[in-house]
């Protein structure tokens, strides 16, 4: 199969995406996640006239009168009170009006005189300082659409509303295989001919930034054997499948092979870019598996440019990776027949490639903002260039 465009790529993958799937989960494990039906409000919010400040309740009409004061209501009292004509009463910010009464006055702004009190407020109109009945949302009404995203605010409002539970666009579960006989886990001493093995943990950490926590990580090493096992182990149980390493062309990169016979489709392997060439994707039945090249830095560039849009489309989220145009600070030149996706720093218009652009280089991702996009045409860029330019969820 010959080595195709960034867009024919992107294209393929877009066509082979998940269907949206929608789960009821707990409110409190909701956040960052899309609504995938109407909320419609359950009960009045509030579920009783209250007031908003501390203050004393009476009638509007009694505006003028001198008011016996009868007693008190506090937020979360049970216990009911009615005025009649000439009486008010002590209340706090968040407790329910007497019945009868519809007015709340501030209480720097009461005087009493022989025991009774005076509203010394002259511009009060009737209502002040009330919070009506269903002024959040009422029985019945839409309270959210669906499609909306849930940030800290709008599940606090969901909350205020008794909301337990929510329906959404359901995360997919991702399996990350980890091929290569030379990877350490960190914290262990490096034995001769080893590396720390980075991926899993950047990968980990921006899916979880996505909302998608129920992430398992296998090793396979470089035996085709359990590569076979364990990926049609992950195939029955998991939506997503990220292998990482072993799809370059060395006699130890076994993974397209190994997918073959795995009942994997292969849509595309290598794509016309720099760096990540190698990405291999597949489908079998609704899952999707992904090929990504073992060095970190192509790993992560291959996750955020064609990974991530996918994983969105199943869960319903806009775009993580921002497309603006900057102007290149520094000259860059390349050969034309790849696009390249270079490590830089975006700041107030302004983009500058970073240092160590090696596809096994970290430290300069790890100051990066974004990716400078240079198409497979062109020759570079030189100062002050307008070029596109890929902002990062970071």
């Amino acid at each position: 199969m010959k080595m195709i465009s960034v867009e024919e790529a992107k294209n393929i993958i877009s066509q082979s995406a998940l269907l949206k799937r929608s789960k009821v989960i707990e409110l409190s494990k909701a956040f960052g996640l899309i609504t995938s039906e109407d909320i419609i409000a359950s009960v009045d919010i509030p579920n009783f006239a209250q007031s908003s400040m501390d203050g004393y309740a009476f009638k509007f009409k009694d505006k003028d009168l001198l008011l016996n004061v009868v007693g008190e209501m506090a937020a979360g009292t049970s216990q009911q009170l009615k005025l009649n004509d000439g009486e008010a009463a002590r209340i706090f910010t968040g407790a329910p009006l007497p019945n009868n009464s519809d007015t709340v006055v501030m209480q720097e702004k009461i005087r009493f005189e022989n025991n009774f009190l005076i509203v010394d407020d002259q511009d009060i109109l009737q209502g002040n300082n009330v919070r009506p009945k269903g002024a959040e949302v009422k029985k019945g009404e839409l309270a959210m659409h669906k499609g909306t995203h849930l940030s800290a605010a709008a599940i606090g409002f969901l909350a205020g509303i008794g909301c337990s539970h929510v329906k959404v666009y359901a995360p997919p579960k991702v399996a990350i295989i980890l091929t290569g006989s030379e990877l350490q886990d960190p914290g262990n001493p490096l034995e001769f001919g080893q590396v720390y093995e980075a991926n899993s943990y950047q990968l980990k950490a921006v899916l979880k930034q996505i909302g998608i926590n129920d992430i398992e990580t296998f090793k396979a090493n470089d035996d085709p054997k359990v590569l076979h096992k364990v990926l049609e182990k992950t195939i029955d149980n998991y939506d997503v499948i990220l292998l990482n390493g072993g799809v370059s062309v060395g006699d130890y990169d076994f993974v397209t092979q190994v997918a073959n016979t795995c009942g994997v489709e292969e849509k595309f392997h290598k794509i016309r870019q720099k760096p990540g060439k190698p990405l291999f994707f597949g489908t079998k039945d609704e899952k999707l598996i992904f090929g990504l090249p073992g060095n970190p830095s192509s790993s992560l560039t291959c996750f955020y440019e064609y990974v991530l849009p996918a994983l969105e489309n199943i869960m319903g989220l806009p775009s993580q990776v921002k497309e603006i145009k900057a102007k290149a600070t520094h000259d860059y030149h390349k050969n034309p027949g790849l696009t390249h996706f270079l490590k830089a720093f975006y700041n107030n218009g302004n983009v500058t490639p970073l240092h160590a652009q090696e596809s096994f280089r970290l430290h300069s991702f790890a100051q990066a903002n974004c990716l400078l996009v240079l198409p497979e045409e062109s020759l570079g860029c030189k100062v002050d260039d307008g070029v596109t330019v890929h902002l990062l969820p970071i």
